[in-house]
C-alpha cells in the first residue's frame, strides 16, 4: 500500500539572507521593473530604528518612486488594508513592499489582492470565500521577525475589526517575490514578541506532523530536525536576545516551517489548533503564538489517541522523552514536555494564563465562527466538528 500522497511544492520566493542584507534592497525592487512602490510597516519601531529611512534611501538611490503606509498591528485590520487599497490605486502604487513581521507581510497581500481585484469588489469576499482571487499586486518582504513564515508562504490571515472575525485566504499569486532576512533585525525585539514567534513557527511544523494518512520519512525527518532545532535555539534567544547564530537559525526555520517543505508527501494537513486560535484572536486581540501556546496543550489531549503513533514519534524524536511503559504514557509523557517547554520560554499553558476568562456564549459563538470558517470540519490527528470545538474551549477554559 502506498502511504505518501502525491504533491506540488512550489516556493518562487527569492531568499536574500544575513548581516546587511538590507543593502540589497534597492537592486532587488528594481529588478522587478516597478515604478511605485508602497513602502508598508508597523508602529513607530520601524521608523524609531531608522529602518524605515534606509528602505527609502534605497529605493531613492535607485530613483523608484514610493509612498508610505504604517500603522499595521498584530491581528492585521481589515480597515487598514481598504486603506492601502485606496492609497495604492490613488498613487499608481505597482509594487508592495512589507516591511516587518507576519502581520505586517498579511496585510500587504490583503491589499495587494484588493488593488490587481479585476472585479474591483470587496477584498473581504476572498477571506470569507465569496470568491476566489485570481491576481495579486508583487510583493516583497524585508522580514523583522521571525514567526508567521508568510514571507515564502501564499496565506495571509486579517482580522475584521468591526465584526471580530479574523480569516485566512491563500493564493500562490501573493507568494513575496523576495524576502530580505537579516537576523540582526530581530534582536530588539521584546522578548514575549520573539517567544511567541517561535511557538507560530514550531506550531506550522506540527499542523503538518500530528496527521494520519500517511507520511514521507524523510520529511518527517526534516520536521522533527527542524523542531528540535527551534526548541534549542529558542531558548537561547530567551537567555542571550542578542545571539546571532540563534536568532538566523530560527529565522530560517521559520520561513521553511510555512512555505510547504515540512508536509511534503503527507496526505492531510491538521491546523485545527490554528483555527481555534483565530477565534481568540479575532474575538480577545491575543498574541498568536502565545494563543497557539495556550490552546494547544488541550488540544492534544483532546486528539492524541486518534492519532497516537505521531504522538509517540513527537515524544520520543522531538521532546527526547523516555518512553513510558505504553504507547499513551509517553505520548502524554511527550505533551507534558511540549507544555514544560512553553513554560519555559515565559508561554501561557492554559486560557486563564491568557488573561482570558470567556463566557459560555463567547465558546457558542467562537466554536460556530470556527465550523463555519473550517466548512464544517476541520483536523487530521482528529477530525472536529462544531460540538469538539465547544469541548475544547470549555476544557482549556476550566483547565487551570
Amino acid at each position: 500500500m502506498i502511504k505518501t500522497a502525491n504533491f506540488d511544492f512550489y516556493a518562487p520566493t527569492k531568499v536574500v539572507f544575513g548581516k546587511g542584507s538590507v543593502d540589497r534592497l534597492g537592486a532587488l525592487v528594481k529588478a522587478q521593473g516597478c515604478s511605485k512602490v508602497l513602502i508598508h510597516y508597523g508602529g513607530k519601531s520601524a521608523l524609531k530604528s531608522g529602518l524605515i529611512d534606509r528602505v527609502r534611501a534605497a529605493l531613492d538611490a535607485e530613483g523608484i518612486g514610493h509612498v508610505s503606509l504604517g500603522g499595521v498591528v498584530p491581528n492585521p485590520h481589515l480597515g487598514l488594508v481598504y486603506e492601502g487599497i485606496e492609497l495604492g490605486k490613488k498613487e499608481g502604487v505597482d509594487f508592495i513592499l512589507a516591511v516587518g513581521g507576519g502581520s505586517v507581510i498579511d496585510s500587504a497581500k490583503g491589499i495587494g489582492y484588493g488593488i490587481a481585484d479585476p472585479e474591483q469588489g470587496d477584498v473581504w469576499d476572498f477571506y470569507v470565500k465569496k470568491r476566489k482571487s485570481t491576481a495579486c499586486l508583487p510583493v516583497g518582504v524585508v522580514l523583522t521577525i521571525a514567526a508567521a513564515g508568510s514571507e515564502m508562504s501564499n496565506d495571509s490571515v486579517v482580522t475584521n475589526e468591526k465584526t471580530g472575525i479574523k480569516r485566512g485566504h491563500g493564493n500562490d499569486v501573493s507568494r513575496a517575490k523576495f524576502a530580505v532576512m537579516d537576523p540582526e533585525l530581530t534582536m530588539t525585539l521584546p522578548d514575549y514578541q520573539s517567544m511567541s514567534g517561535c511557538t507560530d513557527i514550531m506550531m506550522h511544523t506540527m499542523e503538518r506532523y500530528f496527521t494520519n494518512g500517511g507520511n514521507m520519512e524523510l520529511t518527517d525527518s526534516i520536521a522533527e530536525g527542524l523542531l528540535r532545532t527551534v526548541k534549542k535555539y529558542t531558548q537561547i534567544i530567551h537567555a542571550e536576545p542578542d545571539n546571532y547564530e540563534a536568532r538566523a537559525e530560527v529565522m530560517w526555520a521559520g520561513s521553511l516551517s510555512h512555505n510547504g517543505l515540512t508536509g511534503c508527501g503527507a496526505a492531510e494537513r491538521d491546523f485545527a489548533s490554528h483555527i481555534l486560535e483565530h477565534e481568540l484572536g479575532g474575538m480577545f486581540d491575543v498574541t498568536h503564538g502565545a494563543g497557539l501556546a495556550a490552546i494547544w496543550g488541550t488540544w492534544a489531549r483532546y486528539v492524541y489517541k486518534d492519532c497516537l503513533d505521531r504522538f509517540v514519534k513527537f515524544a520520543v524524536n522531538v521532546m527526547e522523552v523516555t518512553p513510558g511503559a505504553t504507547d499513551e504514557e509517553t505520548a502524554l509523557k511527550g505533551i507534558e514536555a511540549m507544555e514544560d517547554f512553553y513554560r519555559s520560554i515565559g508561554m501561557p499553558t492554559s486560557i486563564h494564563e491568557l488573561g482570558i476568562d470567556y463566557t459560555d456564549e463567547q465558546i457558542e459563538i467562537m466554536a460556530h465562527n470556527a465550523i463555519i470558517a473550517s466548512g464544517g470540519k476541520r483536523g487530521s490527528a482528529k477530525v472536529l466538528y462544531e460540538d469538539d470545538f465547544v469541548k475544547i474551549y470549555k476544557a482549556a477554559r476550566d483547565d487551570r
